[in-house]
């Protein structure tokens, strides 16, 4: 096959992001150079990032970023995942409302639905779903219809969406001075040592496992992150936990009661789907077994939610109870504890 061919069959599974025609009067200019000018808030260095990974092509051939644009050259920019307004398409996909009026929506997220589309997730998200609920809704800095916070995909729990400009604002600026009232409830792995407490740490990413989040617990890296947490309930080799957060970093939950010895239960990303506590027993691993399969994700769930409305000004406090999967889960620990220790 020819160079020319491969470069035909590459492009097929890409997706073409940008596209620009360099001018007759164009004189020699790096690639990544000639991008700056064109892509709005692009930085050198993902533009670089992107020639190295393949993604930059020039007259149908990959480029390397020190290639020099000349007139009349064609230059795509070529990702594996559609552009995002591409990605931004009405979906009849159900909502459970809380609370509804013309400025604020308050749904509550299901586990398993993505809030909005990115990598690996194009389509059945829920911004998807509240394109086809509701029109106009204003876009927030990352041009994200009604978004103003969002949980994880295998989180359930409650958002709070903006229906208006002045919504969007108002509401952005709750959560950027931390005044609005944000807690979860967690199954984490062990017996937490003390009733409540304070957790904190800068979350970043971990360097060994882009995929991960972690804490640095001097400040080298990282966003400043505190949560607060009460035992709710002592389950033998689990707790309930409540969690709630003064600011609100990826996977901030997750990996702060990670960084204390206490893992979410089920937590795969984290370790969390293997046995941390308990016996060695083979009736103890089948009982665990049997709790994943009721709970096959995290256990964590966005339980309230307070903000101030943007128009009445009125404090405003919302509460869904545990979903099934984390109310079952938490009463075949109740029951094992009760009879086995």
């Amino acid at each position: 096959m020819t160079a020319s061919k491969l470069s035909e069959v590459a492009q097929e599974e890409l997706f073409e992001h940008y596209r620009f025609n360099a001018a007759k009067g164009q004189e020699p200019l790096r690639v990544d150079k000639f991008l700056m000018n064109f892509i709005e808030n692009a930085t050198r260095n993902k533009i670089q990032q992107a020639a190295k990974q393949g993604h930059i092509w020039v007259n149908g051939i990959q480029v390397k970023q020190n290639y020099r644009v000349k007139a009349g050259d064609e230059v795509k920019v070529l990702f594996e995942h559609p552009p995002y307004e591409q990605l931004l398409t009405p979906e009849d996909i159900p909502l459970d409302i809380v609370f509804e009026d013309d400025t604020v929506l308050v749904v509550n997220k299901p586990p398993g639905l993505v809030v909005h589309p990115g990598h690996g997730n194009y389509s059945g998200t829920l911004v998807n779903a509240l394109l086809y609920h509701f029109s106009n809704l204003p876009n927030n800095s990352s041009g994200r219809p009604g978004l103003v916070h969002r949980i994880d995909k295998d989180t359930s729990g409650l958002l709070v969406i903006a229906k208006t400009e002045p919504a969007m604002t108002a509401l952005a600026q709750q959560f950027f001075e931390k005044s609005t009232e944000r807690e979860y409830v967690a199954l984490v792995w062990g017996n937490v040592k003390d009733d409540e407490g304070v957790i904190s740490g800068h979350i970043g990413r971990n360097p060994k496992n882009r995929l991960q989040m972690m804490v640095f617990p001097n400040g080298e890296s990282g966003k400043e992150a505190v949560t607060h947490y009460k035992v709710l309930e002592r389950l033998g080799y689990v707790s309930l936990v409540s969690c709630k957060l003064e600011t609100g970093r990826t996977h901030q939950i997750r990996v702060h009661l990670k960084h204390i010895g206490h893992t979410l239960f089920n937590d795969e990303r984290y370790g969390g789907d293997k046995i941390l506590k308990g016996t060695t027993f083979t009736k103890y691993k089948q009982f665990v077994e049997n709790c994943f399969k009721v709970l096959p994700r995290q256990g964590l769930h966005a339980r309230t939610l307070g903000f101030r409305h943007p128009g009445t000004k009125e404090f405003m406090r919302f509460e869904a109870e545990l979903p099934r999967d984390i109310a079952e889960c938490t009463e075949k620990w109740r029951n094992y504890t009760k009879h086995s220790l």
